[in-house]
């Protein structure tokens, strides 16, 4: 670092400043106390003097970057607006970036540009020069874009295979896993060849589960290697495991899930059992498809734990969890639960099935494939490829005496004449659709051919269902919202007149941007004679929502809306997840 400045040369104004001290104090981008301050601390603290300016708000980080372009005729880049290559950036060990605070952006024959926030710390530029043999040129880049993409380089450093270690008393390297129905075994180092991939691996599978993840996304690129989390329904970018690990990681999750290694021209799809302890274990469903540059592999996380959770914790109203618990105590009929995939829709039907599940009834289900393991139910996974289907497989538990039957998904004429059959014939029966609403899920039957008296007489209940992101109660903060703003998203102007008092998400160490967990928006739509008639009449979705609403139905906005007054989420989640 090129600072001369030095307490005893106070004599004269800026007489002990020079190089780019000197020129941020004649630019006026810092007074000449404040960075002869800002000298002595940064070298009591053994950091830039930048990093020093910026990080206690004595300077801009832009106002330093465009000084130090201009007094030592270093080009100036935008962070921003630059794709990093992380292979470059693998250049310069994690240690080097740590030490001198400077990044690798890219490389043209045998000269590598560096961004440095600081060009007077020629002493990085020689010690990257030495560990790469290649010719370094510095341009200048802003300290705070700079810190944070170094910060985020050396994460995924850290994250790579080979820093993993065994956490909270867990071999990493032996945890006991199987695939498919199989009895489980070990697999130890001796079954992969490389046994860091397999704490890799097994180290991710833990994290996911440890953060609450609902899926893991393993995906090869060209020039990299990719692992997300989906956390509260959004992807994070997790860790970037060396490209050409690849193939290594796509064999040893498909030998996990007991599926072809040398397959890789299809889809697969299989499952594996993690064993935790004695009274824990996870299941991950495992889907494989080929890409451009390899496998990409998705493990949806099924934790078992999702069936206990009870009906006050799902996030209905009051009366709509009324409605949900009164006709589920009715011995016949059709409850169907709709919404897109990641909804929530099997939590919702299988704490119905918790609530239902006691010695005095039988209950079967048939899925695609069972996500959640209950004891007491009976539960079938269809398998096509043998004739098991969603309608085989119903047919056969109407032989079997059932109390309660729930088939994943109605997805055919076939299957829907069953259950609806089965509904009409004393039989509870639950099931699921893909709809964006309540009415459409009558109108959407109607449009697969089933006969609008057979949906009349037997769907009692349609439950259409969104999950949008709950706001950290730790760091969540208050946000005033013009009176015109609020009735134009909707809310009442009773509320807006009583104070109604929106928050929006911060971020914390506790949380993920200012979220954490999820909460439900329903629907809860009971199928009354009124709805009925227009049913039978012929009626559109349009005809059927406008009567439900008569008739106190909230839509999925307003139900979003009053989450928002709760102060459970934000504005613009239910704006994500809703239709204004």
């Amino acid at each position: 670092m090129n600072d001369n400045a030095s307490l005893a040369a106070l004599g004269g104004p800026r007489s002990g400043l020079g190089g780019l001290p000197q020129r941020l104090v004649q630019d006026g981008v810092v007074e000449e106390a404040a960075m002869l301050e800002a000298l002595n601390a940064a070298r009591e603290r053994k950091m830039s003097v930048v990093t020093q300016l910026v990080t206690s708000g004595a300077a801009n980080a832009r106002e330093i970057a465009i000084a130090a372009s201009t007094e030592f005729g270093v080009p100036l880049f935008d962070l921003d607006a630059l794709t990093l290559d992380t292979e470059i950036i693998r250049l310069v060990s994690d240690k080097l970036l740590a030490k001198h605070r400077v990044l690798p952006l890219f490389k043209r024959g045998k000269r590598m540009f560096l961004a440095v926030a600081d060009p007077t710390n020629t002493h990085a530029v020689d010690e990257i020069k030495f560990q790469t043999g290649l010719g370094v040129d510095a341009v200048i880049v802003e300290d705070d874009k700079l810190q944070k993409a170094v910060d985020k380089a050396i994460e995924q450093a850290e994250a790579q295979i080979t820093t993993f270690s065994d956490e909270d008393g867990i071999d990493l390297e032996n945890l006991e896993v199987s695939g498919g129905e199989d009895e489980l075994e070990k697999i130890s180092r001796d079954d992969v060849e490389d046994a860091p991939i397999v704490r890799f691996v097994n180290k991710l599978m833990l994290d996911a589960i440890r953060r609450g993840a609902s899926d893991i996304h393993f995906e090869p690129y060209e020039k990299l290697y990719r692992v997300r989390f989906r956390m509260d329904g959004v992807l994070k970018e997790i860790a970037q495991p060396p490209v050409q690990l690849a193939g290594k990681l796509s064999a040893r999750l498909k030998v996990m899930s007991r599926l072809d290694i040398a397959e890789r021209r299809v889809p697969q799809d299989g499952r594996i059992k993690m064993r935790l302890s004695k009274s824990r274990a996870i299941d991950f469903r495992v889907s494989t498809c080929p890409t451009l540059f390899g496998e990409k592999i998705v493990l949806r996380i099924l934790d078992p734990a999702q069936a206990a959770m009870g009906i006050d914790s799902l996030g209905y109203e009051p009366f709509q969890r009324d409605l949900y618990t009164k006709f589920l105590a009715k011995p016949q009929g059709m409850i169907l639960v709709t919404g897109p995939t990641g909804s929530g829709k099997t939590v919702s039907l299988y704490t119905g099935l918790h609530i239902l599940n006691r010695e005095d009834t039988n209950i079967s289900t048939a899925e695609d494939p069972s996500e959640i393991n209950l004891p007491g139910v009976n539960q079938v996974n269809v398998n096509p490829k043998v004739g098991l289907t969603f309608a085989s497989a119903m047919r056969a538990f109407l032989r079997q005496d059932p109390d309660v039957i729930m088939v994943g998904e109605v997805r055919d004429l076939e299957t829907a004449e069953i259950a609806i059959k089965a509904a009409q014939t004393g039989h509870l029966v639950l099931s699921t659709l893909h709809t964006n609403d309540a009415p459409q899920t009558l109108t959407r039957l109607i449009d697969m051919g089933v006969k609008p008296y057979a949906i009349a007489t037997s769907v009692s209940l349609i439950i259409a269902q969104r999950l949008a992101r709950r706001l950290c109660s730790q760091c969540k903060q208050p946000l005033e919202i013009p009176k015109e703003a609020l009735l134009k998203e909707g809310f009442q102007e009773a509320d807006v007149e009583a104070g109604l008092r929106i928050y929006i998400p911060k971020g914390c160490s506790a949380c993920t941007d200012g979220y954490k967990g999820r909460v439900g928006i329903y629907q809860v739509l009971p199928v009354t004679e009124s709805i009925a008639r227009i049913i039978l009449s012929g009626g559109s979705a349009v005809d059927i929502g406008q009567q439900a609403a008569k008739e106190g139905v909230w839509d999925l906005r307003r139900s979003g809306l009053e989450k928002v007054k709760a102060g459970l989420t934000s504005i613009d989640e239910v704006n994500s997840v809703t239709v204004e």
